[in-house]
Formats: structure tokens, sequence, C-alpha cells
């Protein structure tokens, strides 16, 4: 799981025979969850034996710690493409090819300075950038919050093509105090710390400007943390490769922000600044490649509807002092349970009981870099069409116990199966009743969760594209990525446990005669 907070920049029981049936949530048509053959005969082929042989490889020191773009990633994903092929489950991709080349760059930590007229800005102190950029601007363009959404624009009239913008944190309120762009009291994505960024670089981007000069106190807390980390470790920042560029974002302190305009927390009226304004952050790339891997079992009535399964491959290699990072939990527990669920899957179709819809096995790249994989699946190249991806079940770290957790050790936390469809959410309920029995707990689903664990593992990618997700999750522990999140660590009847419960709901939403309802709006 990743870690750390996602970066823009550079932009589950015993088997029996007895059938059971599935009955609909009452908001979907009579027969729209109705699973007439025994899906428990399939998914009694999930065990704790077959899950344990296979992380006892993947997640051994020959892997080391899969980095991404490493040869022990190289290792992980010819791995599990021969699984698929002793499975007699085909790649995804038309071309017979299970891999998905993922184009990736590390950016080192640039150096340097931005002066604007006579005063200097030096990185690390001022201000913070992930990319270089050689460039000078003589004027800047205040953009007050950088929104445009629906009939709101704070670019209304002002053409920013080629330069350098100014814009802060936050979002327009009445005069009543209610929010602008919700006609209400609730913020919107744009006063969410995880999404604002992001959505005022597309839009920036959008409008042609080519540098970003952004006012925001609490992610300049936490990004500060993290170039410092990377400073330290004389890291880089790893992305998504694209010649189409991304304006340089650069988050700056208070003192760099009131010193260009000192009532920016106030200032509505958007303006002009005349300035000399010079950036000299000199940055070297290495270009990196790595590898989605991407299997499917064809639906037999459906098949160009999509239930995605995912997980990722990757983890974050070995220590500065030679430790592997087994990354057993993290996420060999995920990988291993898609093998096994991908096993049962491909069992009822050569017994011509396949699932009506399609089911990828999308395991995905660099997530612990930024969900770079699961980005450029959605946001770049889509195997299969996002209008016609029904769901997306994500699993990281699923072989586990979280330690600071009271109650039944048979649990889950389930986070944003009700995010955007109550349909999804409702059946999934229903499925762990009639064949799993965890307890299923939703902490990490508030929205106020301080962790965000809702925007932290590749689902999310999903989500944002308006795909209702399940992410799959035990929690973190002590060996969270350390040199101890080994395979013998791993609970693995609760692997079976929750890889049995995956594996069902993946049956129920492929069955159903109606695609899971989408009925609320991506937060």
């Amino acid at each position: 799981m990743k870690k750390i907070l996602f970066l823009v920049f550079g932009l589950f029981l015993a088997c029996n025979s007895s059938q059971k049936t599935v009955s609909p949530p009452e908001s979907s048509s009579s027969s729209a969850a109705e699973v007439t053959a025994s899906a428990e005969n399939y998914a009694g082929t999930i065990t704790e034996g077959e899950l344990k042989d296979h992380l006892y490889i993947y997640a051994s020191d020959e892997f080391g710690g899969r980095e991404t773009g490493k040869e022990g990633q190289k290792k992980a994903v010819e791995y599990i493409k021969k699984e698929y092929q002793k499975l007699g489950i085909p790649a995804a991709k038309e071309d017979g090819d299970y891999f998905q080349n993922v184009p990736l760059e590390m950016a080192k930590l640039p150096i340097g300075t931005i002066t604007i007229d006579d005063k200097l800005y030096t990185i690390g102190k001022e201000f913070l950038t992930f990319s270089g950029n050689i460039s000078a601007y003589d004027e800047i363009v205040y953009v007050g919050y950088g929104i445009e959404e629906g009939d709101y624009s704070d670019f209304k009239d002002i053409d920013v093509t080629d330069k350098i913008v100014l814009m802060k944190f936050g979002e327009p309120k009445n005069a009543d105090g209610s929010y602008v762009l919700s006609g209400s009291n609730d913020k919107s994505a744009w006063s969410n710390m995880s999404e604002s960024i992001g959505k005022r670089t597309e839009v920036a981007k959008a409008k042609g400007a080519k540098a970003i000069l952004y006012y925001d106190t609490a992610n300049y807390a936490r990004y500060k943390r993290y170039f410092d980390y990377m400073q330290r470790n004389k890291s880089g920042n790893m992305g998504l490769k694209s010649e189409d560029k991304n304006p340089t974002l650069i988050i700056m302190g208070t003192t760099m922000a009131k010193d260009i305009l000192p009532n920016i927390e106030e200032a509505a009226n958007l303006e002009v600044k005349t300035a000399k304004v010079s950036l000299d952050l000199n940055s070297e790339n290495d270009q990196i490649s790595s590898e989605n891997v991407a299997a499917i079992v064809r639906g037999s009535e459906i098949p160009n509807e999509y239930v995605i399964i995912s997980s990722h491959l990757d983890h974050i290699g070995i220590t500065a002092d030679g430790q592997i990072n087994n990354g057993a939990d993290d996420d060999g527990s995920g990988t291993v349970a898609m093998l096994e669920i991908a096993e049962a899957f491909k069992m009822a179709a050569d017994k011509g009981n396949g699932p009506k819809r399609s089911i990828v096995f999308l395991h995905v790249t660099g997530e612990e870099k930024g969900l770079l994989g699961s980005m450029y699946y959605t946001d770049l190249d889509p195997i299969f069409p996002l209008s016609q991806t029904v769901a997306n079940l994500n699993i990281d770290m699923i072989g586990r116990i979280d330690p600071k957790r009271d109650g039944d050790r048979n649990y889950v936390y389930l986070i944003g199966s009700d995010k955007l469809s109550t349909d999804l959410h409702e059946l999934s309920e229903e499925i762990n009743e009639k064949y799993a029995g965890l307890e299923l707990d939703y902490k990490y689903n508030d929205d106020n969760d301080p962790n965000r664990f809702y925007y932290r593992s590749d689902h999310y990618n999903f989500a944002k594209n308006n795909i209702p997700i399940i992410f799959y999750f035990n929690g973190t522990h002590a060996d969270y990525h350390r040199p101890g999140d080994t395979p013998d660590k791993i609970n693995y009847d609760l692997l079976e446990n929750r890889s049995r419960l995956i594996f069902h709901t993946a049956w129920a939403v492929a069955n159903r005669d109606q695609r899971v309802i989408v009925d609320k709006a991506t937060k």
C-alpha cells in the first residue's frame, strides 16, 4: 500500500455442495443478483495451502522486495504471467501479451531558486517543487482559487496561456457563508486536500499555464516532510512519462506567498501583477520501464462489460543497509488472492458455468510510487472501456490483523463501497452475510479519516472515473513497509476467508442481470 501521500507532481469458508441463490438488493430488478450455480463449490478451491505456497515464493528473498522497475519486479510479473498460463487464462490484451508496459521516469529532486524582482527564494526553504523548470516571466496572473466548475470560473476573461499563475487553496463562499459550488454548507472536492492540487493543475494545464505558484499551508506541511525525506535519502519522484507536461507546481510557504500578494488570504479580485520572475530549477530524469499484468475470464452472456479485480504487484525493494522488504502482506497477499480467485472463475468457466460478465485480473505496478500503474490504465491506456467497466474490487493487504483493532479477528476493513453506489454496498453486505460471515469494519471509510486510505490505493483511480469500487484492507501493523513483512507472519485462514468473500462478491456483481447502479457523485 502506498505509504506516502499521493503526489500529482509532474503531474474471504468452508466448501459445501449445496446451491444457493443470492437475492438482489431491493433497488434492483427481481433477478438482478440471482446466482443459481453453486458458487461455493468454486470458492472452495481458494485454500490456505495454495495461498501459502504462492506467497512463500512471491514474497521470498529471491524477488528482492519487488521494487518498481527493478529485477525483483521483473521476476514478479513473470511469475504472475506463468501462473495465468498454467491456469489457461488468456491475456486481457488482444495481442496475447499479458504485460501492459507502463513508461515511468524518476525525476531527481530539483535544486535551485526562484527570483521575483529582487527577492531570492530557495527550494526547500521558502517553496517546494518536484519538477525542474528553467524559464522567465514578466508578470504573475492571480486567479484566486484557480477553480473552474459548471458556471463558476476563476479564469473568466483572463488569458493565462504560457504564463505563471498564482492561486490559493479553498473555494468561494456566498455572503451567508454557504459554498458557491455546492450551494450549501458542504465543501466540494476542491477543498479536499488529496484532490485539490490535481484538480487545479488540470484546469491550469487546460488553460495553457506553464507554472503555478500555489499557496496551501496544510499541503505545504505535508509535502515538506516528503521533500525532506527525499533530500536526506537522495531519492527522486517517480511519475508517468508523458510528453504532455503538466505546468510546474510550486507550493509556497507563507512568507513567499505574502511577499507576492500580501492580502492573498482575503484577495478576491483577479489581477495581473507585473514582476520579473525567474525560475532556475534544475533536475534530471531517469527512464524506468515497468509493467501491469492483465488477464481475463470472458463473460458468457455480457462479455463486453467488465468487473476488474486489482492489486499491486510490486513493493519498496531493499533498504539502504541491504535488508529486503518482502512485502508479504503489502501486497503479496492481494496478488496471491487474485491468482486463487482467478483459478476459481476459470474452473467455473471450464464447467460451462462461467460469469455472465467478463472478469479482468489487473495486477498494477507503481502503487507505492503514487498509484502509477492504475493511473496509466484509467487515464491513458484502458484495455477495456471505462464506460463498460461495472466495478473495481481492489485488494491491498488482507493477510494480517490490525493490532490496534478490538473485535473479532475474522474481519476485514471495507473502504469506498458506498461512495458511489448504494447498490454495490448493499450487495456486498448481503454476500458477506450469505457466504462469508466476516465482520465488515467501516472504520476507515469515514470521509474524515485522517489516514485518507480511500485515496491511497489503486481503486481510487477507478473511483475518480465514477466506477463503483470496494477496497479490501486489513489495516497497518508494525511490519508495514519494513523488512518484517514476511510470509511466516500471514494469517492464512484469514487470507482464505477474505479471498473467498471477494470471489463471491465479484461472482454476484458479474452475474446480475443489471449492472450495479451509480447513484452518488464522485467526491
